[in-house]
């Protein structure tokens, strides 16, 4: 009677939520016929379950859940059951579902694994292979995408063995929607609330969409993501923007945030570099246990990168401003009368990029530069890698619309002598693992020809 009494409760807490939501949403995304499998973990986070749901429901989507031992002490099955109109499972071992394989053929019937909340535990799990209960023997067995929305303590989320796990699923190509920043249940304020419903139903829009209409990207060969494959390189990384002076108040600069840049310096340590991050003005904490140089101007950033050489991998994701005043005054200029114009002489900064690909011994096996775009990006990316020299270019559209600039979204092109790859929309975090997983194989393959 408890648990009926419980899930009643949590069942009107979820109409309570979906009725504010009612108010101002949209169509969204048409999901008929589309099946997801919705895991369910052991975080104050499940009750936002409820709510995924029934706008999955909405949508036109079947839904299964599978409760965690942990997920069921913050959400009663039977409340799942009622909103999903299936059995929600939680056992294992359950004689009749079992009877029939039945961990895989759930693993199997799924359009889309999402997993929410994810845990630190079944991170860790997830990561190392482990199959102790339903959930992660279903994680194991699969062969669809798996969707991640991590929720935990701000340290639990930071600490090294946690980042090390993230690092280790997005190479495996586990997808991440997540986490955001905001005060915790615990009282403490960072990074590891997980995304709200709406984020995560857009996430997985996003996956059923790609997989439908996008040509995949080109998978990374499991032997470049066995142990440490980076272990003993030397990667330099460039990250963030410039700032330029005008006089000792005023600067030019860009909105880039420096994510990207971080992001792929993390993934570059998880896979065993050695890692040295030449960063521009950011405000994000430096990624444990990499090399960080900070600089402000072009200038500077140029001169840390050449005492940084040599390195077998170059990453130049730095948004690097293109002009600097030509002279930078020694004191706050002054406005002059109103309706006087004042003129702004500019001279063009060091191109960093086409100076590191310039062949010589000092020059990297392998060079990837970014290209931020609003307009043309793919031909603009392809005259980018010939005119500059370098091996790879990641072409990005940073037109206002697509929050990239700034945000911590992404979606990216891979351009490369063999040609264009589109990648599907993801984090600047998984891009970061997807892009050094496909470095690492690359450099495996150049290595035996250059030593």
């Amino acid at each position: 009677m408890a648990g009926l009494v419980s899930a009643i409760h949590d069942f009107d807490m979820v109409e309570n939520v979906d009725v504010q939501h009612k108010a101002g949403q949209d169509d969204g995304e048409n999901m008929n016929g589309k099946r997801i499998l919705l895991i369910v973990g052991g975080g104050i986070a499940a009750y936002k379950s409820h709510e995924l749901v029934r706008r999955l429901k909405e949508r036109g989507a079947s839904v299964r859940a599978i409760v965690t031992k942990g997920g069921a002490e913050f959400v009663t099955p039977l409340s799942l059951s009622v909103l999903t109109e299936e059995k929600a499972l939680t056992e294992l071992f359950d004689l009749k579902d079992e009877a029939e394989i039945g961990h895989i053929r759930l693993s199997r019937e799924a359009d889309l694994i999402v997993v929410a909340p994810a845990t630190a535990d079944l991170l860790a799990k997830m990561a190392h292979g482990l199959a102790d209960d339903l959930a992660t023997a279903v994680l194991l067995a699969t062969d669809k995408r798996v969707l991640v929305a991590p929720a935990m303590n701000v340290r639990m989320w930071e600490h090294p063995a946690t980042q090390r796990n993230l690092a280790t699923l997005r190479a495996d190509g586990i997808r991440f929607v997540g986490p955001d920043e905001g005060e915790m249940a615990c009282g403490e304020f960072g990074l590891g609330r997980m995304a709200e419903p709406a984020t995560i139903l857009e996430a997985i829009a996003g996956l059923l969409g790609a997989e439908e209409a996008r040509p995949a990207a080109k998978a990374t060969p499991l032997r470049a993501l066995s142990g440490l494959p980076l272990r003993g390189r030397h990667m330099l990384i460039t990250s963030g923007p410039t700032q330029e002076p005008i006089d000792p108040v005023r600067y030019i600069a860009n909105r880039s945030s420096g994510k990207q840049g971080h992001a792929l310096a993390r993934a570059a340590k998880a896979l065993g570099a050695d890692v040295t991050l030449v960063s521009g003005p950011v405000t994000l904490p430096d990624p444990q246990g990499v090399r960080v140089v900070k600089v402000d101007t072009a200038h500077e950033m140029l001169a840390a990168v050449q005492a940084a050489l040599p390195a077998d991998i170059a990453i130049c994701a730095a948004a690097v401003a293109d002009w600097r005043a030509s002279d930078e005054a020694p004191h706050k200029l002054k406005k002059l009368h109103q309706g006087t114009e004042t003129t702004l002489a500019l001279t063009l900064n060091p191109d960093i990029l086409a100076t590191i690909s310039k062949p010589g011994p000092s020059r990297p096996r392998l060079v990837i530069g970014f290209a931020a775009e609003t307009e043309n990006l793919i031909e603009n990316a392809r005259a980018k890698r010939l005119r500059k020299g370098a091996d790879w270019i990641v072409a990005n559209d940073v037109w206002p619309g697509t929050g990239a600039m700034g945000g911590d979204q992404t979606q990216i092109h891979l351009v490369t002598g063999d040609g264009v790859e589109d990648w599907p929309p993801m984090s600047k975090d998984e891009m970061a693992a997807r892009l050094l997983a496909r470095a690492a194989d690359a450099f495996a393959a150049l290595r035996p020809a250059a030593e």
